[in-house]
């Protein structure tokens, strides 16, 4: 059975995930969270040291889901093949309509917020939310190199800078969809990056 106490923290960060996302980490003040999910400073202060806490606890949630949801698009690929060219095909597939079927605007990514106000989030935030990035390498990387032990692509490429591709498409997608107000632009990236990895490895 779950806790007040967890009940109440839980609140508070899903209170701060959408003020950082909006507002940023500078733009949002601990009276802000405390307001809108109704407790005291006090309160605030018996779940979290300080803003900074709150952010990197808000990363570890952020992490832990990413990681969830993306291994698991990728398990559902190797249910459906072996090869794992079509599994990579198949995970982009998966991944543009789950992001084609959000209702309105991809709220944003907490990666990009952190990275942002960097100068303003201390050494901690700033060192998880780069491991966040890494992971998304490491996960990518690790489809792309078994791709290479059956394919060979038409040109030289690095499959770090492959696996970043990606990253960097699916980033780009939320700020720039967001920025003309066109939730489509994500999902049609991620199937760019879907018809590049084809043409790169076709016979």
């Amino acid at each position: 059975m779950t806790s007040k106490g967890e009940v109440t923290k839980e609140k508070l960060m899903d209170a701060a995930e959408k003020h950082f996302l909006v507002n940023g980490f500078v733009g949002t003040s601990i009276d802000d969270l405390i307001t809108e999910v109704g407790i005291t400073k006090g309160g605030f202060f018996y779940h979290f040291e300080g803003k900074n806490a709150l952010a990197y606890s808000l990363m570890q949630r952020y992490r832990e889901r990413d990681e969830l949801l993306f291994s698991g698009l990728f398990k559902r690929a190797e249910d459906l093949t072996e090869d794992p060219l079509q599994q990579m095909l198949i995970f982009a597939k998966l991944l543009a309509e789950m992001m084609d079927k959000l209702e309105g605007m991809h709220p944003g990514c907490l990666v990009s917020s952190f990275t942002y106000d960097s100068p303003e989030v201390n050494d901690q935030v700033r060192a998880i939310t780069a491991d966040m990035v890494m992971d998304w390498r490491r996960l990518f990387k690790q489809q792309i190199e078994k791709i290479n032990l059956s394919y060979t692509p038409k040109i030289e490429t690095s499959s770090d800078d492959l696996a970043d591709m990606l990253s960097t498409l699916i980033e780009g997608g939320i700020i720039v969809s967001r920025a003309v107000k066109d939730p489509k632009i994500l999902s049609q990236q991620i199937l760019e990056y879907r018809n590049y990895v084809r043409l790169l490895y076709s016979d």
